[in-house]
């Protein structure tokens, strides 16, 4: 079976469309994506879809992710990451009280700057592109929201800490914000995804422990929507793809007949229109 999602924890070195090359190459099919970037130097949660279940992308990659990160107080680098060139170093005078009260009171939604080394398109053309090729382009700012913030560790330089955050987020920039009101600079030194929606690494594999007989997931986990169970005459309307009118103000549901889900149907103005369907 080629239609499903693999939960990948992704090595580091590696990037996402390396990971989504190599899935193709094992399960012997083009039609792979991911849902939701990891830079390569970062590892953890990687969700793949093979088959129809691309049609899912855009559903998981607007889930909330969440986080383990370390910091390192006194760099900055040009990618915002310890991969970059250094542009900036300081020696850093920081009391645990004052590093606390910045995670306490950091905001909760905030427009954040999107680095210059990432994917995201001005003017049709990919930002890292800019980069490589020394022009100066305005940074686009995002809405971004962060749910928790939570110290986990303070090593002199180094801050770990575990976070979950809105679809969009970088944690790199996110880590320059946090430096910005200790009135100094960082970079990010290490990134696990931890989670992404309901899925929790513990749930994933590795690329050398997957195969060509490696099961595929199917909604099973994927998902926490509602159950709205249909007629039969529902049940032919949505076998021919058909829009909805349903006695329910959810925004997403799943459809089910006879207490088997078949469909995730999304509401739009006044009617549901289907957006996957299982069978």
């Amino acid at each position: 079976m080629k239609d499903g999602v693999l939960f990948v924890n992704k090595d580091e070195g590696k990037t996402s469309r390396e990971v989504v090359n190599e899935i193709s190459k094992i399960y012997k099919t083009k039609k792979v994506g991911h849902t939701g970037t990891l830079d390569p130097m970062a590892t953890g949660v990687l969700i793949i879809c093979l088959g129809k279940y691309t049609k899912l992308v855009n559903l998981l990659t607007s889930y909330e992710k969440e986080y383990v990160a370390t910091m390192k107080l006194g760099i900055k680098t040009d990618t915002k990451d310890r991969t970059g060139n250094i542009l900036k170093q300081e020696k850093v005078s920081v009391t645990k009280e004052q590093i606390e009260n910045v995670f306490q009171n950091f905001p909760r939604k905030y427009l954040q700057e999107v680095p210059k080394y990432s994917a995201v398109k001005v003017k049709g053309k990919k930002l890292y592109e800019y980069a490589r090729e020394n022009k100066e382009v305005e940074l686009p700012k995002r809405q971004v929201e962060i749910f928790s913030l939570k110290i986990l560790d303070m090593q002199k330089d180094r801050i770990t800490f575990q976070t979950k955050v809105s679809k969009g987020t970088y944690i790199r920039s996110l880590i320059e914000d946090i430096a910005s009101r200790l009135s100094t600079v960082a970079v990010m030194e290490s990134l696990q995804r931890i989670s992404q929606g309901n899925v929790n690494i513990k749930d994933c594999l590795t690329l050398k422990e997957i195969n060509q007989n490696t099961p595929l997931k199917q909604l099973d986990g994927l998902f926490s929507y509602p159950i709205y169970e249909i007629t039969e005459f529902e049940k032919r309307k949505v076998e021919n793809g058909n829009k909805l009118i349903l006695n329910t103000q959810e925004e997403t549901i799943f459809l089910s007949f006879q207490k088997q889900i078949i469909a995730i149907y999304q509401k739009k103005e006044d009617f549901y229109q289907m957006i996957f369907k299982v069978v």
